[in-house]
């Protein structure tokens, strides 16, 4: 106990004096997940307004994976981005296998079905309640469906804070493609599983604690997003 206690002190104490390391360590962490989340928004969003509205043989089976891809192991994006950025893979011209950029091609693959599900969950459940009277208003069916995402924009923040959570906190996809190198690759959890084999317990503790306030962080601005918009009625003024 006394050993834990020694090792929790030393990791506020790197934490209140802002280590530098510790400090790279999360930039890079809020980086890399930040622009795969943007990556992943743009193309989700979109992904998920369609598939909502359109109707088109297979539409089914597409909800499905989009479903079973909420689900989808880290460690398996890891590997397929691995293999198409290695050098006999059909990407490894591109030469960036163990980089930033690499780490932020394989979370935007884990993040993108998150944000595409969401999405057309939300655009469906506001389109039964207002699509009516955008449809009125001489909107297409895909227009109507980018309408409710902006209307929404709290919502839509929501799952961009959930995609973002799933980003930061997973270990296999960067650990594979980034390959885990100090300065370079190393990001929080990848840095946590490395402190913790080698035995320095205050800095895995340090940045274990770092994650779990953005994740606390992360879930708080859910919560009083969605108290907002309770707050405000809850209702699509569509809907009205």
């Amino acid at each position: 106990m006394s050993a834990f206690s020694e090792s929790l002190g030393a990791a506020f104490d790197l934490i209140v004096n802002a280590d530098a390391v510790l400090l790279h360590i999360l930039r890079l962490s809020l980086l890399v997940s930040g622009s795969a989340c943007l990556f992943a928004a743009a193309f989700g969003l979109a992904l998920g307004a369609w598939v909502a509205v359109t109707r088109f043989p297979g539409h089914r089976v597409l909800q499905g994976l989009l479903s079973t891809l909420l689900a989808l192991p880290s460690v398996v994006v890891g590997l397929v981005v691995y293999l198409l950025l290695s050098r006999s893979g059909p990407l490894g011209s591109w030469g960036i296998l163990f980089t930033p950029a690499a780490m932020v091609l394989a979370q935007t693959l884990l993040v993108l079905p998150v944000i595409a599900a969401l999405a057309q969950q939300l655009v469906r459940d506001g389109l039964r309640e207002g699509g009516a009277q955008l449809r009125s208003m001489g909107a297409g069916p895909f227009t109507a469906a980018c309408l409710m995402l902006v209307h929404e924009r709290w919502a839509v923040l929501t799952i961009l804070l959930t995609a973002f959570g799933r980003a930061v906190s997973e270990v296999g996809a960067v650990m594979i493609v980034g390959g885990n190198i100090d300065g370079v690759t190393r990001v929080i959890t990848t840095a946590i599983a490395l402190e913790t084999s080698k035995g320095d317990l205050p800095q895995a503790l340090a940045l274990g604690l770092v994650l779990l306030a953005l994740v606390g962080l992360i879930n708080l601005i859910i919560a009083v997003t969605q108290a907002w918009q309770r707050a405000q009625g809850g209702q699509s003024e569509y809907a009205r």
